[in-house]
């Protein structure tokens, strides 16, 4: 008998090739505005966009596929406002952020946002961007936002592409005669980092050449005044440009390698970033530090109960202080943990700045975890960093084997991955292996599968803060029930699977879109906003 589709896709008849995914760029990041990975993913796309136009836009309209995530919530998630830092340049942690649109109007920058379908749509946040500087260039491209703040460009002109910001992207259209020619000129200074993409169509091909540094002016100019190329593009990187390859494909893999190199997973954590990038792990080390001080920064904005939310009144505090006041029936590090996760996306409801841990929708789980490791248990800041070291290599392998979106997956994508990476970071930071740092975060998704994203009117808030809370806490228990002797019978990478299967296999109403679950209910459709 022939396994049902979910057994197929659960029993990984064929990895998935294995990606180039960084801690850093990818798992724990980007800093950002809340309230959703979506606010980072705008500014992305819009940055990407004006870069591969080469000059200030004058003119943009951003469309939004009505059955996607943007259309459905764009004004919500501030993404408008996103879309907006990132035409203009302006950085997305800008103080300004809440005026954006208004500064673009000031600027006389014409930005209109539509939504109609998008028959080119590949992914629920998917979108369409035009672009016209005021000499008169254009460009359009087709982008997804895909959770985490991170993003792709696949289309561009008409040409499949994948740009993702990792790295300088130079990009030349040329007559198909004088492909080879062009491609020689591309790699000839040797910044380039792998082989060049060929697309070829019509008797044209486009070139694409991923690169460590952008093309020298004289050779752009050359490119540019060549007889037989029509147009070049350049996009520079948004983070970290990427130089190394993978060390692992899987879970399995990397427990092999500490064991083999007697590395804890925030040891070996240090060390993939640093080769990835081709920088020292001190460098690394520095800032994982620097993240871990923005989140621990949010997690103690959050707890002055300032700033404003649209759903929900800051409660972080007042628990904090029951807390302190013996008011509470339990209490302790775990109801702190909580209260602290609480209070980290108390700040990322108000717009204000956060780490995405690995998306925005969770970026209280981590804060609220390593706070409470620092605060309650002494942990050093540099220990710390190894904790969240670990944590990254859970999420690498998330990301690897599924998503961080919850519009592909639901809440167990985001919510239900911090949790088990926080997991690891508490194991981590107990002295616990590689092995144990994995189980701890297979028993934390075995415990969230089938989690659905149903936020209230679109926004992250309910019942997201109490889901970060419940997974802050749960970490702590989690990686007691593993170093107290509980033997996980399921691996990581079997379980990843089995709540990626899971995930595809829910409704669209119950994957961010507002149309299921609590959102769908009398009492959440009546809340009235704050703000």
């Amino acid at each position: 008998m022939s396994p049902r589709p979910f057994q197929a896709h659960c029993s990984r008849l064929k990895a998935p090739p294995v990606k180039p995914i960084s801690i850093l760029n990818d798992v724990l990041g980007p800093v950002m505005r809340g309230p959703g990975s979506h606010t980072a993913g705008a500014y992305h796309l819009a940055a990407l966009a004006r870069s591969l136009l080469g000059a200030e836009p004058a003119e943009a309209e951003i469309v939004f596929d009505p059955d996607g995530s943007f259309g459905r919530a764009y004004q919500e998630q501030a993404a408008d406002r996103a879309f907006t830092m990132g035409l203009l340049a302006i950085p997305l942690t800008d103080e300004r952020f809440a005026q954006a649109l208004e500064i673009a109007r000031k600027e006389k920058t014409t930005i209109r946002f539509v939504t109609e379908k998008l028959p080119e749509a590949n992914h629920p946040g998917s979108v369409r961007m035009r672009l016209k500087s005021r000499d008169g260039q254009e460009v359009t491209v087709f982008g997804n936002s895909i959770g985490g703040g991170q993003v792709e460009i696949y289309l561009l002109e008409g040409w499949p592409v994948s740009l993702a910001g990792a790295a300088h992207e130079v990009l030349v259209e040329t007559e198909e005669a004088a492909e080879g020619e062009i491609e020689r000129q591309i790699r000839s200074d040797r910044f380039t980092l792998g082989e060049p993409r060929l697309e070829r169509r019509g008797g044209r091909t486009l070139i694409g050449a991923r690169r460590t540094g952008s093309l020298p002016e004289s050779l752009a100019d050359d490119l540019r005044k060549h007889p037989q190329v029509h147009r070049l593009w350049q996009a520079r990187p948004l983070m970290f440009a990427k130089r190394g390859q993978p060390a692992f494909a899987d879970a399995a893999e990397m427990i092999q390698v500490c064991r083999k190199r007697s590395l804890s997973a925030g040891k070996l954590g240090a060390w993939y970033e640093a080769q990835m990038f081709g920088i020292s792990e001190e460098e690394v080390v520095v800032e994982m530090v620097r993240r871990f001080e923005i989140m621990f920064g949010s997690v103690e904005e959050g707890l002055r109960g300032r700033g404003s939310m649209q759903l929900l009144h800051s409660s972080a505090h007042k628990i904090m202080a029951a807390d302190r006041a013996d008011r509470l029936p339990a209490g302790g590090l775990h109801t702190r943990a909580a209260a602290r996760a609480m209070a980290a996306m108390h700040v990322n409801c108000s717009m204000g700045v956060v780490c995405a841990a690995p998306a925005a929708g969770s970026a209280g789980v981590l804060p609220g975890v390593t706070a409470t490791l620092l605060l309650e248990r002494q942990v050093s800041k540099r220990a710390i960093a190894d904790a969240l070291f670990a944590a990254g290599l859970i999420g690498m392998i998330v990301a690897q084997r599924a998503t961080f979106a919850a519009e592909e997956a639901g809440c167990q994508a985001e919510i239900g991955a911090a949790g088990a990476m926080a997991a690891a970071a508490v194991v981590e930071a107990a002295g616990g292996t590689a092995q144990q740092a994995a189980d701890a975060a297979a028993v934390c998704l075995q415990n969230t599968m089938g989690s659905v994203c149903d936020h209230v009117q679109g926004i992250p808030e309910i019942p997201c803060h109490t889901r970060n809370a419940i997974a802050a806490s749960s970490a702590f228990v989690v990686a007691d029930l593993i170093l107290g002797g509980y033997e996980n019978p399921i691996p990581l990478d079997e379980t990843i699977d089995a709540v990626y299967a899971a995930g595809k296999m829910m409704p669209c109403e119950l994957r961010a879109t507002s149309l299921g679950g609590l959102a769908a209910t009398p009492s959440a459709l009546k809340l009235r906003r704050l703000r």
